[in-house]
């Protein structure tokens, strides 16, 4: 009895959870919802994210539900939205909290770990907005608010852009950003302003249809301080052995998994078939030496069809939030739209270029291939819109929702619906079923100012 009383100073200290804190560090936080978002953004499973099936990129062997756009019986647009708000929403606001209230933290310090967390809330609200249109924003993780009102997804974007100012306007690339738990640039302030001005070019270009002085007032403001190489891209690096690998892997890796669920799509195998695309082996396997895709929305032998590439499943893959390659496509529809920042071509011609070699192919591969009559700019079929839009639509492979936003907004390639599709190709979630049961006014009242809640009403800057 000596012994245990001179070990404690209460017997209540018996009753803490060592496992469990009750404070828990703002870079944790930063970190887990870092990952949180990534996961959420490069998952393949068919409970939460089937944008690749949307964009045509894969299909699947046996389950065809979520290839025929069945997005209900799985509650899939629930199980996307909550990790949002639920994690990565939340961590990023408590560790905003903490990070102020840190006095040993430099000026320097504060202020761009408080601007690290609002890029990646930007970033998130952007997704949330590109997904569902109007949702709750301004109102949203208040925790003694059970019922917040949905803003207006137009309103919410001007708003996202002047938090990005700030945020840009608070960086200092000397010092320190989030230390060791930085997990996309190792604690590189620097990198992070770059990651800044990217994803400003990104919301600017989204706006192009409805709002062209905004969006193009964000990307000249913008354009010569992102991305320059795809040694800036936003990555986040997988590690080799679970928790922390790729979640492809732990779909599609005989190490994690016996599951066959997933082929390659026919429509972007036949496409790149057809242009002979150098990205072929590095996106999918051969099937006899030649390439091959599944039909969209039937059952398909897992045996008969290319699969996923060794590349891409395996456990410590990276995964993008933007990359270098993303930004000069901007930057050829910037220039293609609006005759400013330089030549579209030359701007695509990087963009292709840039695309071809992260995957693993040569500068030589990519000159040929942006040889060939229909992948160059000036004899390639269409406008820029189908030009970007098809080249843009095949470098993000990989990033199945952040292809989907463009080939909504660009409207190319041409997608068919799925063979005994259940709607025309989604265009955006439906709202999730908990807000009809806890938040019923406000959820009604969003879902009739957007003109419907359906798979089928587009969003406020998809207006072609």
């Amino acid at each position: 009895m000596m012994l245990l009383a001179s070990c404690v100073d209460s017997l209540d200290d018996y009753n803490i959870d060592q496992k469990n804190p009750q404070a828990v560090p703002a870079g944790a936080l930063f970190a887990n919802a870092t990952k949180v978002l990534v996961d959420n953004q490069t998952s393949p499973s068919v409970n939460v994210n089937v944008f690749r099936f949307f964009v045509q990129h894969w299909t699947t062997t046996t389950y065809t539900d979520e290839p025929q756009y069945d997005v209900f019986t799985r509650n899939i647009p629930l199980n996307y939205w909550a990790p949002f708000y639920r994690e990565v929403l939340t961590d990023l606001k408590e560790a905003r909290r903490l990070v102020e209230a840190d006095e040993e933290l430099t000026e320097g310090e504060r202020n761009n770990a408080v601007a690290a967390t609002e890029i990646l809330s930007i970033y998130t609200w952007s997704v949330l907005v590109n997904t569902w249109g109007d949702v709750p924003y301004t109102e949203a993780l208040d925790i003694q608010n059970g019922e917040p009102a949905y803003d207006d997804a137009a309103t919410i974007y001007s708003d996202l852009l002047t938090r990005l100012d700030n945020a840009i306007g608070m960086i200092t690339p000397s010092e320190s950003i989030f230390g060791e738990y930085d997990l996309v640039y190792g604690d590189d302030a620097g990198a992070w302003l770059k990651f800044a001005h990217s994803l400003k070019l990104r919301l600017g270009i989204t706006l192009a249809d409805v709002d062209e002085a905004t969006a193009r007032a964000a990307i000249e403001s913008s354009a010569n301080q992102a991305f320059t190489s795809s040694a800036d891209n936003a990555a986040f690096q997988y590690q080799g052995e679970t928790p922390n690998n790729n979640p492809v892997s732990n779909n599609l890796n005989p190490l994690f998994t016996a599951r066959q669920d997933y082929v390659a799509a026919s429509t972007i195998v036949d496409v790149m078939n057809s242009l002979d695309d150098p990205r072929l082996p590095f996106y999918f396997t051969t099937v006899n030496g030649a390439y091959r895709g599944g039909m969209q929305g039937t059952t398909n032998q897992y045996s008969a069809f290319s699969h996923i590439s060794e590349k891409v499943i395996a456990p410590d893959f990276e995964a993008l939030l933007i990359d270098y390659s993303e930004v000069e496509f901007i930057l050829a529809e910037a220039a293609a739209r609006w005759g400013i920042l330089g030549s579209p071509i030359e701007h695509y011609n990087r963009a292709v270029t840039a695309s071809i070699e992260y995957w693993g192919g040569t500068t030589a591969q990519a000159n040929a291939y942006l040889a060939n009559p229909a992948v160059n700019y000036l004899t390639a079929p269409g406008d820029f819109r189908e030009k970007i839009g098809t080249q843009k639509w095949l470098a993000l492979y990989n990033r199945g929702y952040d292809a989907w936003v463009e080939w909504r907004r660009l409207d190319y390639p041409e997608l068919e619906p799925a063979v005994g599709a259940i709607s025309d190709i989604p265009v955006r979630f439906t709202y999730v079923t908990n807000e009809y049961t806890l938040n019923q006014a406000n959820v009604e009242a969003a879902a009739a100012a957007i003109g419907g809640d359906e798979v089928t009403t587009k969003v406020f800057w998809d207006v072609r």
